[in-house]
């Protein structure tokens, strides 16, 4: 395998990470974006992604000469191999996924585009896009193909450089393989097919983790209403080979960048071409049941009445490793309590207090033990690492109640109960203070 000359447009999450990683590979790249101020950080080496091993990454490709950022993506194409497109697809109008930026982009460096080149989505697309930005760009020299990303926050960096499976679509074979060959160092399973399958792995994949984690909710509120534990009953699903270990954790429910919009796009996919999914519309209700059903926990703690009721919150993010708010089912639990008039008070070790979007309610503080501090429970909505080493003695100590509900069963209960405290999990029994 030899070097090619790629860009990345955009760098967001994707974006960076697509562009170190393959910087990292022993490929010149360059990354685009429209944030000058950006640009002019990230070639300084500053990163302001929290996500573990990037920021090394990126210092290592500008220290080598192997990767740079500009400011625009037409110049930066103009002696590109292989172009990806790692821009924002957010929500759209009914839940379809909002193509604009990619069409723009498309429309900027359609004329600039070199011979022989590759335009590569790896934002998440619906199916047919690949066949759109053919029609867009219209140069018959130009090759579009679908290259999904399947990365997960807190741990991209290692998933880029460990993938289960490269997935590369296109209408033109030779277009496929030149992508397809960019990741051959990685030595991973590929799979090269249309660009329509190709587009159809990336929402088939998140829609069947989305429904996974709904069905697993709601078992673990059967296993509550039978005196089952939900630990033990996972752990006996999860040997099944398959079905497997992974996304069999229950909690307040799934949320972030990818699966509410994933599974939100594909309905409308669905609906367009006249298809009736029953399966996928119940897993979305299930999990909006899922968060409000957290809050009849914490209400049920505080016994029966929330208004007023001072609460502790240990996370906010939608889940540990990241600073990332967007739909998480932590957040949307807080809005929640704080709907029904509780004053919450809030650690988390991903967020800096400057966060936009929070609840009126909510004081977020530096320290988890001000968050416990004269609050009538605890509530713990996210799994950071550091909450379970916790000196439960001393948050014993400051908490007016003695409840923690433990929405993602995160916690020893038995350490809890030493420290004279209560503990509500999520599909097993209570454990009543010592």
């Amino acid at each position: 395998m030899f070097a090619r000359r790629i860009v990345v447009v955009g760098t967001g999450y994707v974006g960076l990470t697509t562009g170190a990683c393959l910087a990292s590979l022993g490929h010149r790249v360059v990354c685009s974006d429209v944030d000058a101020a950006k640009v002019e950080q990230l070639n300084r080496g500053e990163v302001g992604i929290h996500e573990p091993g990037l920021a090394e990454l990126v210092q290592e490709g500008i220290a080598a000469g192997r990767l740079r950022f500009v400011v625009g993506s037409a110049g930066a194409v103009a002696e590109a191999e292989v172009v990806f497109l790692c821009v924002p697809t957010p929500m759209g109008s009914g839940g379809a996924a909002d193509l604009a930026v990619v069409e723009s982009v498309a429309h900027e460096v359609r004329e600039v585009l070199p011979t022989g080149c590759v335009l590569v989505t790896k934002s998440t697309v619906p199916v047919g896009t690949a066949a759109r930005l053919a029609e867009l760009v219209g140069r018959a020299d130009v090759a579009a193909v679908s290259n999904p990303e399947f990365l997960r926050e807190g741990s991209a960096v290692h998933d880029f450089l460990n993938p289960d499976r490269i997935v590369v679509g296109s209408d033109t074979q030779d277009a496929a393989e030149r992508v397809a060959a960019l990741y051959a160092r990685l030595g991973a399973p590929t799979v090269l097919t249309d660009a329509a399958s190709a587009e159809m792995v990336k929402y088939a994949a998140n829609c069947y983790l989305a429904t996974k984690l709904s069905y697993v909710n709601a078992i673990a509120e059967l296993c509550e209403r039978l005196g089952a534990d939900i630990t033990d009953v996972t752990e006996g699903m999860g040997y099944d080979r398959r079905i497997g270990q992974s996304f069999l954790q229950p909690g307040p429910g799934w949320g972030g960048s990818c699966l509410p919009k994933d599974t939100a796009a594909l309905l409308q996919v669905a609906d367009a071409v006249s298809f009736d999914f029953p399966l996928l519309d119940a897993t979305i209700s299930a999990n909006a049941h899922q968060r409000t059903r957290m809050v009849e926990k914490v209400r049920e703690a505080c016994g029966g009445l929330l208004a007023g009721t001072r609460l502790g919150v240990l996370g906010l993010t939608f889940k540990a490793g990241t600073d990332d708010l967007r739909d998480s089912p932590a957040l949307e639990v807080a809005r929640l309590l704080a709907a029904e008039g509780a004053e919450l008070v809030a650690y988390d070790p991903g967020l800096r207090g400057d966060e936009p979007g929070l609840p009126e309610a909510l004081t977020l503080v530096d320290d988890p033990y001000l968050a416990a501090k004269e609050s009538a429970a605890l509530v713990v909505l996210t799994e950071w690492q550091e909450f379970r080493i916790l000196d439960w003695s001393r948050v014993a100590g400051v908490l007016t109640g003695r409840a923690v509900v433990d929405t993602r069963n995160h916690l020893d209960p038995d350490v809890l109960r030493r420290a004279g405290l209560s503990w509500q999990g999520v599909g097993r029994m209570p454990v009543p203070a010592m």
